[in-house]
């Protein structure tokens, strides 16, 4: 079980790693059984494959959501 101050200095120090990475499209916390882990969503499943399964002992989970867009303003 990984508490959230543990997790949230694993997703930094990941986030750093990532920074340069191309698919990475975010990277948060989530919650999982009774702790946290680093959620790292990804553009495609070769993105997937760069990243680590854990981070100093705090499990990684990555997700393929896509390439993020931003939304277009609609005109009133």
């Amino acid at each position: 079980m990984t508490d959230r101050a543990a997790a949230r200095a694993a997703k930094n120090a990941l986030a750093d790693r990532l920074s340069a990475q191309s698919g990475v499209v975010g990277i948060g916390l989530a919650r999982r059984d009774r702790g946290y882990v680093v959620k790292v969503d990804v553009a495609d499943a070769d993105a997937a494959g760069r990243v680590p399964r854990d981070v100093d002992g705090v499990r990684v989970v990555t997700e393929v959501v896509g390439a993020i867009r931003p939304l277009r303003s609609r005109t009133a």
